[in-house]
């Protein structure tokens, strides 16, 4: 069989997969997908599965894992459709070259926006329904019988008579079977793996240190590079004296890239010191006197704009408010955040003249894939990227930024490998940071009590703007700015609003935007949920009952509502001193709601306890899902109580973890998680939870203290009763 070939420009494929990268999977195509081709090695049944003589099992895995599970889940579900014996199964990544080669067999490597599972749970099903009835095709011609009647379970195929063999031994005779272009996929009532809390692929190598990240790769002769770049956003490099610092020890260049500097030498810290003592001149341009409170004022002023692209109108609101019985409003606000990841940007890159090879944490292989090529100065064809596993993605590591400046690098040391690695103080400032944004907020409740026109104006940052423009709507609208405010669909407003405006005032900072782990659903939910919270106690109504009235549309949503309001025991006394918030929403296709305790002694928070329910339709794996919303608690509490990042002078002022501090673990609450999946969607996981952790906690400390907390992070408030 030959091995297929595809072929693409060089700037065909950088636009595409840059794309592609920079939106972590938000739709964009490429060219030349198929769903199947022929398999290109000897050793492997299709794309998807390789079975070895000895029965181990690989599985490949496309999308990144960064400790969210994704690997595991879809080994997962390409094990069910393949009936292995999961003891055997091990993974290993294709490359991002190798899926351009075989007409992107793998299809999209991007993850992000959960969607790891939920967008690619179809085909890599398929692909493992397609190994077993290749291995059952070649088993029944071994034994001259039709493969109607055979049936494979646990790694063996079992035919008439008695007959039975392994996957092992007929796998190579099943390697040289055309794919079908076919096959019928289990029933979801027969699955045996999938819905298992089966153990994780990847746990032990991370505990023995045989998991290698970025910051690892170890290669010979290889060089390391430090780099810094104009601390104002949209500066530029003037000039450097690399005189003082050239005949350091271990520093074999200084070189300029783009509008930075780097110091390559023999070892990294001796890069860095070198760096920190070269002379370099910045031109910090029109941004030089940008601020956080001059950004603030303009923000505020949208707030009552004329101009304003609308995300979602039903109704007439303004009518339906003006003519209620009482009038709610209040303005809140979210700031700019980093993404923090533990482990600094980082690549390794080695060059020549007709090839380039890259070593790199990355969300997304295809776009790595671009970066490089277009940095290279080569096709795609000639370039390679191997992915590592990520430190900490979050969304950061879906751009491509830090992998062009390693390429750049190399080029300065043709055959030679460099590993460029970010300083924490380079990576806290050089982000994309989580969109800045106020909301203001107004309704009417009637005669009833009830919710009577629902009114959002957002003011603010638009990451499509800031990252790709040409899919603004209508050039100027940006529709990832309404999640959790769409009218319907995988980020729907969950309430009945017979009338409802919500509408955006872009405003847009120099702060580079960035999607940061569930991007603008996490600051609307906060919006949204604490205004519900406050209109529920305008009309002197409790909170469950409130929201439950106001969403018969919506029964995924109240049912995730109602399974932690059972769980926490909503309607009896909590504990002496212990107060209670609700907050819920639809995110990422999934129904989402929480329950937070909390205690304020003297102004002093404590978190005790926090319930999450989740539907995500079918749960992959129950086990994982629960790490999943436990970690999206630390992440989202994280940014609740201290995240912020702030500017001043052009720049941001946070530049490491005692600026930026997160969550310590005495300070973590405990966290039940109530996995309810209904079934008939696949939800997303990694991301839906984050966006419930803020104004549940928030809506506690109401409660506690009657203190509305409107602006984040928590820490600029006082909470003294």
């Amino acid at each position: 069989m030959k091995r297929r070939t595809f072929s693409l420009s060089r700037r065909q494929f950088v636009v595409g997969s840059t794309a592609a990268g920079l939106t972590l999977g938000f739709g964009v195509p490429l060219p030349g997908r198929q769903a199947h081709a022929q398999p290109a090695f000897p050793d492997e049944i299709n794309a998807w599965v390789v079975v070895r003589p000895d029965e181990q099992v690989v599985i490949r895995i496309a999308r990144s894992e960064m400790g969210q599970g994704t690997l595991t889940g879809l080994a997962q579900l390409v094990a069910e459709e393949l009936e292995c014996d999961w003891g055997n199964v091990t993974t290993e990544y294709p490359s991002p070259a190798t899926n351009l080669e075989r007409g992107r067999v793998w299809q999209s490597f991007a993850t992000g926006g959960s969607r790891g599972i939920r967008e690619s749970h179809d085909y890599v099903r398929r692909g493992g329904a397609a190994a077993r009835e290749m291995l059952i095709t070649a088993a029944a011609a071994q034994w001259q019988v039709a493969p109607a009647a055979c049936r494979a379970e646990n790694g063996v195929i079992h035919g008439p008579n008695g007959k039975r063999t392994t996957f092992g031994k007929v796998a190579a005779a099943a390697a040289q079977l055309d794919v079908p272009e076919t096959v019928t996929l289990k029933d979801p009532k027969n699955w045996k793996i999938i819905g298992k809390p089966v153990k994780r692929l990847d746990t032990d190598d991370k505990l023995t240190g045989k998991q290698m990240y970025g910051a690892d790769v170890r290669l010979p002769g290889m060089l390391n590079a430090a780099i810094k770049q104009c601390p104002v956003f949209g500066g530029t490099l003037v000039s450097f004296d690399d005189a003082k610092v050239r005949l350091l020890p271990g520093v074999k260049k200084v070189v300029a890239v783009e509008n930075a500097v780097a110091v390559v030498a023999e070892r990294w810290w001796q890069a860095k010191t070198a760096l920190d003592q070269l002379p370099i001149t910045w031109d910090e341009g029109e941004n030089a006197g940008a601020s956080s409170a001059a950004t603030a004022e303009i923000l505020t002023a949208g707030l009552d704009a004329d101009d304003a692209f609308v995300g979602n109108q039903a109704g007439d609101a303004a009518a339906a408010i003006k003519s209620a019985a009482k009038h709610v409003s209040a303005v809140y606000g979210y700031p700019h955040q980093n993404h923090a990841t533990m482990e600094p940007m980082n690549a390794t890159a080695r060059w020549t003249e007709d090839r380039c090879e890259v070593w790199c944490p990355t969300q997304n292989g295809e776009g790595a894939l671009a970066s490089t090529a277009e940095a290279a100065g080569l096709p795609p064809q000639q370039c390679e990227v191997y992915k590592t596993l990520l430190g900490g993605g979050f969304g950061r590591r879906g751009a491509g930024d830090y992998i062009r400046q390693a390429v750049l690098i190399a080029q300065h040391f043709p055959g030679t490998p460099v590993k460029l690695l970010w300083t924490r103080e380079e990576d806290m400032q050089h982000g994309f940071f989580h969109p800045l944004t106020q909301a203001k907020l107004t309704a009417g409740l009637d005669a009833k009590r009830n919710i009577a026109g629902f009114r959002v104006r957002i003011s603010g940052q638009s990451i499509l703007a800031g990252l790709m423009p040409d899919r603004l709507a209508g050039g100027n609208g940006d529709p990832v700015t309404f999640q959790c405010y769409a009218p319907s669909g995988e980020h729907a407003l969950a309430y009945d609003f017979a009338d409802v405006l919500v509408d955006h005032a872009m405003r847009n900072p120099p702060v580079r935007p960035g999607f940061w782990r569930g991007v603008n659903a996490n600051q609307n939910t906060f919006y949204t949920e604490s205004f519900i919270d406050e209109l529920a106690h305008a009309a002197g109504r409790d909170p469950l009952e409130f929201r439950l009235a106001h969403m018969s549309k919506h029964p995924n949503n109240a049912a995730v509502l109602k399974a932690v309001a059972d769980r926490v025991g909503w309607g009896s006394p909590a504990p002496a001193g212990v107060f209670r918030g609700l907050a819920q929403c639809t995110a990422f296709a999934s129904h989402i709601a929480a329950c937070a305790e909390v205690s304020v002694t003297n102004g002093a928070l404590k978190i005790h306890r926090i319930v999450a329910a989740t539907d995500c339709g079918y749960a992959v794996n129950p086990q994982q899902i629960e790490a999943q919303v436990e970690g999206s608690f630390v992440y989202g509490l994280s940014a609740a109580l201290y995240g912020e990042c702030t500017v001043k002078d052009g720049r941001i002022e946070q530049d490491n973890f005692h600026t930026y501090p997160v969550m310590r673990l005495a300070e973590m609450p405990k966290v039940e998680t109530i996995v309810m999946p209904s079934g008939g969607f696949w939800g997303g996981v990694g991301e839906p939870t984050i966006a419930v952790a803020a104004p549940a906690v928030m809506n506690a400390i109401f409660a506690a203290t009657g203190k509305r907390v409107r602006t984040l992070p928590l820490k600029h408030h006082d909470l003294t009763a």
